[in-house]
């Protein structure tokens, strides 16, 4: 039997000219806009770790290793793309080949730029023998692959994980074209263009190909590959129309409060494990995150609902059931994915009289509400009432509420209450930096 191996299928001349291939149609690529993300790239650039870039597909993870790409400079990088199947059958051990083949062909570089790695297997290997000779690693790979619990033990602790997630609403705004407005100046007009412009947000979401082709059904197809090809794929699911019926409800009800036991009942899922682990391989690829309690027992927080966000409203929207515009939870969703992006010491909060708090930062000791509207005086005197009652057991610092305006801030139980604009709270960047 004839050994196969990728080194014997190719010629010298052929591995030559598909690393050339790759680098010119990498550093011809459209950049877009650039991320937010990529000044933490930049902070991230002088220590020897690699950086590794994770996130849902077709997030823009690709786009932004070509915007670190330009700010290196042409002849400072190795580009390769193992999704390449010219790739297929590469494995470890061929690195060497490799090398030696982009040596010859764009002399010395000491920095990798690399997609898709994990299609190697064993890739963490030569990552560490090159990083040992002093080469630094840009790396990008499927969400459910290179995930930072799995990292610890591939890199043993020389990486610096990176998130991306879909785009801000100041990403969004800048892919439109649009100023971001002045709030201090703002006129009707600007005030009306801003509203709409959240609004229009809220129902896209910032999957960046699913707004450059917005008539494309792209949203779907994401979903699917996220369920079929990282998840069942991947987890050897038998069950796939199980898997479909909780995603499918998860994400019908964004901002959601769940109870695992009632989900095994309601969705005839066989075992509450069944649902643990399903829940696990979605937040593992990215389609959801959960939300903890906070409780002082750590026990209580275990067996408490979850509360459920998606990834994108847009993807929400486009694959969850909805008989309304629901604006109120996607506004939720949106604060939270906000948060997400800059810390994660974030829980929903039950007050000991009964009043639910959206949010609760205990790093920052503040809580967050999210109310659409606040002009009706029930509503709040419900928001009010609740940061009062959360108060009592917390120590609180400030309080939040995030409406459709600005009002002015209010003292509740000693404690100094502001409510903000969710546009203006969004675009923001002092609250950006702080958090």
């Amino acid at each position: 039997m004839t050994e196969n191996t990728w080194k014997m299928r190719w010629s010298d001349d052929q591995i030559r000219a598909m690393l050339l291939e790759q680098f010119e149609s990498f550093w011809l690529r459209d950049i877009g806009i650039e991320r937010s993300r990529l000044k933490q790239v930049e902070k991230a650039t002088p220590p020897p770790h690699a950086i590794v870039i994770s996130g849902l597909r077709r997030v823009g993870k690709s786009t932004m290793l070509a915007q670190v790409a330009h700010k290196l400079g042409k002849d400072n990088f190795y580009y390769i793309n193992f999704e390449d199947d010219r790739f297929s059958g590469f494995q470890a051990e061929d690195v060497n080949d490799l090398y030696q083949k982009l040596l010859e062909t764009f002399g010395e570089r000491k920095i990798f730029i690399m997609d898709e790695v994990q299609n190697i297997p064993g890739w963490e290997h030569f990552v560490r023998r090159f990083m040992e000779m002093g080469f630094k690693f840009y790396i990008t790979g499927s969400n459910a692959s290179l995930l930072s619990k799995e990292l610890g033990t591939r890199l043993t602790g020389r990486y610096i994980p990176i998130e991306l997630f879909p785009f801000s609403f100041t990403e969004y705004l800048q892919f439109r074209g649009e100023d971001i407005p002045n709030f201090k100046r703002m006129t009707t007009v600007d005030l009306a263009r801003i509203n709409g412009a959240l609004k229009a947000y809220l129902i896209s979401g910032g999957i960046p190909d699913a707004l450059k082709y917005p008539d494309l059904p792209l949203l779907r197809s994401l979903y699917d590959d996220v369920l079929y090809r990282d998840i069942a794929t991947r987890y050897r699911l038998d069950a796939i129309t199980a898997l479909k019926e909780l995603a499918y409800f998860l994400m019908s009800n964004p901002a959601g409060m769940v109870s695992f036991n009632k989900l095994k009942e309601q969705l005839r899922l066989g075992s509450v494990n069944t649902v643990i682990s399903y829940i696990e391989y979605m937040e593992n690829s990215w389609l959801i995150f959960s939300l903890n309690l906070y409780a002082y027992s750590v026990k209580r927080q275990q067996i408490a609902p979850k509360k459920i966000y998606g990834i994108d409203t847009g993807m929400i929207n486009s694959v969850g059931f909805r008989f309304s515009p629901n604006t109120g939870k996607l506004l939720e969703n949106l604060v939270f994915l906000t948060l997400r992006q800059h810390t994660r010491e974030i829980y929903y909060y039950i007050t000991p009289g009964g009043y639910e708090v959206d949010f609760y930062l205990p790093e920052r000791h503040q809580l967050i509400q999210v109310s659409h509207r606040l002009e009706n005086s029930s509503t709040r005197e419900r928001e009010f009432r609740a940061i009062e009652d959360a108060s009592k057991e917390l120590q609180i610092n400030s309080a939040l509420i995030l409406s459709d305006s600005s009002g002015k801030e209010v003292t509740i139980g000693g404690i100094p209450v502001k409510v903000q604009s969710i546009t203006e709270w969004l675009l923001n960047q002092e609250f950006l930096d702080e958090t």
